[in-house]
């Protein structure tokens, strides 16, 4: 074969791009195969106790026996179809999540949800969170992910913010240390500024209560106009992760107060609003690559009251999972026990019903099968992710997956990850 380029032309293009290539290494780390809740739920700072997750879970499914059980229920909001298990099926894999591990991700809020009370009221309440938080902590059955959501960065009221969140972590810390998936919520972020801001809090709580540096990150609440378009015409959410010198894990969309700062009149304030489409994908578009999560937020409509109200949540909820689901957002809020019904149901049918195709594909490509589909590595990873991601919340079973992929789980989630390749697996 003719060349005509010499090693030096190599050479100085590894010259010009070093700097480009460091960046991309640095920001644009990918996927470090960190467990994503499907969901997050919050509870008011003065309303949560050491039982909460399990009352939670035995509410949702008194709620779903009072509308018939979990199939009724699966056959109502059209959770079962196209999905490749029986009704009966879906449902007890449902039953046993809401029975062993109903909440994910618990955010114990002193923001919105909490209210604003005099400092020695939300210093007690802080205490008495910790105190009820610490019992599972110790005994090995708290929810996987669990945090605060501290009061924000505005002058109005950031000394009670910081407060909030001092108590919190150094309370953790002295009655028995801070939990492996500790989640800390920054809301109503509107600057580059308060990301960095928080950046030096997390630097400041580490050396005070002798962490490891990088052990506090935290999420990022975007609920303002601002955080999606900033004055420069950039778009600061995606400066937000960057700026947060690897300590954002995640971005979640807070539905009502962007909706609200935008203007949208509160009947038509939703999850699928085209507005809340526009900042999700931005935000999408900032996290690819990162490593930072991405969340949905919520739907205030919930099931409770009258049957034919229950029934009608239940079917915007499952709608507006399955919905994020398919647009590649694979986490959403929670605001009442009765949503855990929905949210594994279309979690679970979601998964389910991605499942045959994708172990299929995922089979044909990694054993250099004939095959009417040809994939590409990138979308090996895809079909591997959907498959891992449903492993890992309980929707698929790990038998399953091994036998439709004729693969190990470890191949799959590694796949999922880009850390294989067709030639060593």
């Amino acid at each position: 074969m003719t060349r005509r380029l010499d090693d030096g032309v190599l050479a100085d293009i590894d010259r010009r791009l070093a700097a480009a290539d460091a960046h991309l290494a640095n920001h644009y780390p990918g996927d470090d195969g960190r467990r994503q809740p499907v969901h997050t739920v919050y509870v008011p700072g003065n309303r949560y106790s050491t039982t909460m997750p399990a009352d939670w879970g035995s509410a949702a499914l008194a709620a779903a026996t009072d509308a018939g059980g979990l199939d009724a229920v699966a056959a109502l909001v059209g959770a079962s179809s196209g999905t490749d298990c029986q009704p009966d099926t879906l449902a007890a894999l449902v039953e046993n999540k809401l029975t062993t591990e109903p909440i994910e991700d618990l955010r114990i809020d002193f923001e919105d949800g909490y209210g604003t009370f005099d400092d020695a009221t939300e210093d007690a309440d802080v205490a008495r969170a910790i105190a009820a938080l610490r019992i599972p902590l110790d005994a090995g059955t708290s929810t996987p992910f669990v945090g605060t959501r501290f009061k924000c960065f505005e002058a109005g009221t950031r000394a009670r913010g910081l407060r909030t969140l001092d108590m919190f972590v150094s309370g953790l810390v002295d009655s028995g240390g801070l939990p492996d998936g500790l989640n800390l919520t920054l809301p109503k972020v509107t600057s580059v500024d308060q990301v960095s801001a928080m950046v030096a809090v997390a630097s400041a709580l580490e050396s005070a209560n002798g962490l490891a540096d990088g052990r506090i990150r935290f999420e990022v609440q975007v609920e303002t106009p601002q955080a999606i378009l900033g004055a420069d015409g950039r778009a600061a959410v995606a400066q937000f992760i960057h700026a947060g010198q690897g300590r954002v894990s995640s971005l979640h969309y807070g539905t009502y107060d962007y909706s609200a700062s935008l203007g949208i009149a509160a009947a038509y304030q939703s999850m699928e609003h085209p507005a809340a489409d526009h900042a999700k994908n931005v935000m999408q578009l900032a996290v690819a690559g990162t490593g930072v999560h991405l969340s949905d937020g919520s739907t205030n409509i919930l099931p409770v009251g009258e049957p034919d109200n229950v029934a009608m949540a239940w079917k915007l909820h499952a709608r507006l999972v399955r919905r994020h689901l398919e647009r590649g957002i694979y986490q959403g809020w929670d605001m009442h026990p009765a949503q855990l019904v929905t949210r594994y149901l279309a979690t679970y049918a979601f998964y389910r019903g991605a499942f045959a195709p994708a172990a299929t594909r995922l089979r044909n490509y990694v054993h250099q099968l004939d095959s009417t589909v040809m994939d590409e590595p990138a979308t090996a990873r895809a079909l591997a992710s959907v498959i891992h991601r449903g492993s890992v919340c309980g929707a698929l079973t790990v038998d399953e997956i091994e036998t439709a992929t004729d693969l190990p789980l470890t191949t799959v989630r590694d796949t999922a990850l880009g850390r294989t390749s067709r030639s060593n697996q």
